[in-house]
């Protein structure tokens, strides 16, 4: 979430200084870095009334921009602000704040709102550019237990996690690193200098620096993944739940991913991360065991999400969902790495990992994971790197030329790995598929192909916005048919990410997303402000109707897609977890039964990575993978959303154990342990 804060009434004079420049400079600038290249910026300008930030950045042909305008007091209290600019995919954001006295009122995505100010306390706005934060530590440093109460909600904390040196162009800077909690569903991580100042702080793939250290970039999000994986290392020294003695799961029915049925009352036991019995529920225990009271619920494999970008906060929010496997599709390959490297060690909760290596064109809006490549002998060599380190596929990205891709598919197959992607600008999903592309991701790289002109650049925002486009496409027209059967023929998977075009074409600003109408009410306050911003920009009536006539489209044609045979894939490309029950939800659309729906997101989805003898299902001699709902999830898909237990790899979570430490309502309880004598 971008956040600003805002220090409201009742702060000491000192505290003020919150809101001045570093060193009381006129200007500030900062750099925002991704592998090495600048892709944006961040410049604070003005005077000591009256403060400007303009804010950009792009990758992969995308990113936020912002514009605001700070009006501060003779004191030099924040009493104006104001917001103007849109979001990474083009929906306009406006937010307005003002302090009159002890009131103060605001206005952004998810409405008006006020409050009478009694205590200090620090507003969190929503559409605020990078540099905020950097305002709300110096605030939280001037307070004794650097912890304040939030506007609209919640309570903030700041914690000082170490002390480092950066290298300059002007030499050496000393800094401290402090962690931000209480805002949202993870903490953010900021370093600041010696008074205080913003300096850096890491924004996913990218970092913001202040200018003159941007060779610092790569060290800085190595570092801040470091950091994020200590902090997270104590939470799994809570959350984990690890027994001496095998672990039997009493009275509970297991989905059957190959029948489709629920089984009778069973009890499954597991030792060691494996499955060792699935017996009927009166078996006798053993001497040592822990017990678990499944309480008549179902048991359901672990949850596979094909289409993640998996990083360390991430790893634990589908554990905790009961997502137990992801396929990343193409994160930082030495940050994911190391990730993997801590969740086998138990270090830190996660899923197991396939791993598709990303390969992406030079380009002015190039992605900047993976390799960037400017030849076709550099892109077989890259996919000979990926193949020599273990990774399962190749992703082939929007800059890539087609005319390198047969030469990377032949690459693929001689090293016995798939190949996935995009749809390469300007080419044509049917040339991918004759290529040889074993799946393709993201429903709309296929369906543009038959709306878009072949001059018509897919690496910017209009493989997004030509999306208003569909409801003219005519499905039972010759080149829909075509690419359907061209499907059909090679066996083509696609991966639609469904939900996350249900966001891009359904969300609107003001309103809560129709994906999280079952969690909304769950999640912290400023995530659900949040929330309530549109990706994109539909507030003309006529974008209004487009967008939501091509998510009908789109619905449309996967539906035939099922029909004639052609595999769905379910993943999100929107963090897994909650959005992938989502997904598998939206699915019923298509005409699949929920038993269906989790046979494809458990064991058809192990035999598709090949997977099958280990995962995919609860059967002896498998991976302890599985979770536990109270309801028949077979009978109503919702049930996968409340989620009493998860075992992954034969270590046992509890969701409401952890979901207050992370600012989340629980959505049931645990089931009862008695422990091996």
């Amino acid at each position: 979430m971008r956040l600003a804060t805002y220090l409201l009434a009742g702060m000491t004079s000192a505290s003020l200084m919150v809101c001045a420049p570093a060193a009381n400079a006129q200007s500030e600038r900062f750099s925002v870095v991704a592998n090495g290249t600048k892709v944006g910026y961040l410049n604070v300008d003005g005077d000591a009334r009256r403060r400007t930030i303009a804010f950009d950045y792009k990758i992969n042909g995308r990113g936020p921009s912002s514009t605001e305008t700070l009006e501060l007091d003779a004191a030099g209290l924040p009493v104006a602000w104001t917001i103007d600019g849109a979001t990474t995919f083009g929906s306009k954001t406006k937010e307005s704040f003002r302090l009159r006295g002890r009131r103060a009122t605001w206005s952004d995505a998810a409405g008006p709102g006020s409050a009478t100010v009694a205590d200090p306390s620090l507003y969190i706005s929503q559409h605020a550019s990078l540099w905020a934060p950097g305002l709300y530590a110096r605030a939280l440093l001037k307070d004794a237990d650097k912890e304040m109460p939030a506007l609209p909600g919640g309570r903030v904390r700041l914690e000082k996690i170490e002390d480092l040196e950066l290298k300059s162009a002007t030499g050496p800077v000393r800094a401290t690193a402090w962690r931000l909690s209480g805002l949202d569903l993870m903490p953010v991580t900021l370093v600041l200098d010696a008074d205080g100042n913003l300096l850096a702080r890491g924004i996913g793939r990218a970092a913001l620096v202040r200018e003159g250290l941007e060779s610092e970039e790569r060290r800085l999000r190595d570092l801040t993944a470091n950091w994020n994986a200590d902090w997270l290392v104590g939470l799994q020294k809570e959350a984990a739940h690890r027994y001496e003695g095998p672990v039997r799961v009493r009275n509970v029915r297991v989905f059957d991913p190959r029948a489709k049925v629920l089984t009778g009352p069973m009890s499954v036991v597991f030792h060691r991360g494996r499955i060792s019995a699935v017996a009927p529920t009166d078996t006798p225990a053993t001497p040592g065991e822990t017990s678990i009271d499944g309480g008549g619920g179902t048991l359901v494999p672990g949850l596979f999400e094909m289409h993640g970008h998996l990083g360390d906060f991430g790893a634990l929010w589908n554990v905790l969902a009961g997502v137990t496997t992801v396929r990343d599709m193409g994160s930082d390959n030495t940050i994911l790495n190391r990730l993997i490297e801590n969740m086998d060690s138990g270090r830190l909760a996660g899923p197991n990992v396939i791993r598709a290596g990303m390969i992406e064109g030079n380009s002015a809006t190039n992605n900047q994971s993976g390799f960037v490549v400017d030849s076709e002998a550099a892109a077989v060599q890259a996919v000979r790197w990926y193949a020599a380190r273990g990774y399962d596929d190749i992703k082939i990205y929007s800059s890539i030329k087609p005319a390198w891709v047969p030469a990377m598919v032949a690459e693929a197959r001689a090293q016995g790995m798939g190949v996935l992607g995009h749809v390469p600008a300007f080419t044509t999903a049917d040339a991918m598929i004759d290529a040889g592309y074993d799946e393709i991701t993201h429903i709309n790289q296929l369906m543009l192909s038959w709306v878009l002109k072949p001059d018509e650049d897919t690496r910017t925002l209009l493989r997004l916005t030509a999306l208003r486009r569909l409801p003219q496409l005519d499905l039972n027209s010759p080149a829909v048919q075509a690419t359907l059967q061209r499907l059909v023929d090679r066996k083509v998977a696609l991966d639609p990410t469904f939900v996350i075009h249900e966001d891009l074409t359904l969300n609107r600003t003001g309103t809560m997303p129709p994906g999280t109408a079952d969690y909304f009410d769950h999640m912290p306050v400023a995530w659900q402000r949040d929330s309530m911003q549109a990706l994109t920009d539909a507030s003309r009536p006529e974008d209004d109707v487009a967008y939501r006539g091509a998510f009908d489209q789109i619905e449309k044609f996967l539906t035939v897609a099922h029909r004639r045979g052609i595999k769905i894939v379910p993943g999100t490309d929107t963090g897994g977890a909650f959005t992938l029950h989502r997904e598998l939800e939206l699915y019923q659309r298509l005409g699949m039964t929920p038993s269906e729906i989790l046979a494809r997101a458990t064991l058809e989805m192990a035999q598709h990575t090949g997977r099958d003898q280990t995962l995919g299902s609860i059967e002896k001699g498998k991976v302890a993978d599985f979770f536990l709902v109270p309801g028949d999830p077979t009978k109503d898909l919702k049930a996968i959303k409340t989620i009493r237990m998860v075992v992954r790899d034969g270590v046992v979570y509890f969701p409401s154990e952890v979901y207050p430490k992370l600012g989340v309502r629980p959505f049931t309880t645990a089931p009862v342990v008695t422990p091996g004598g």
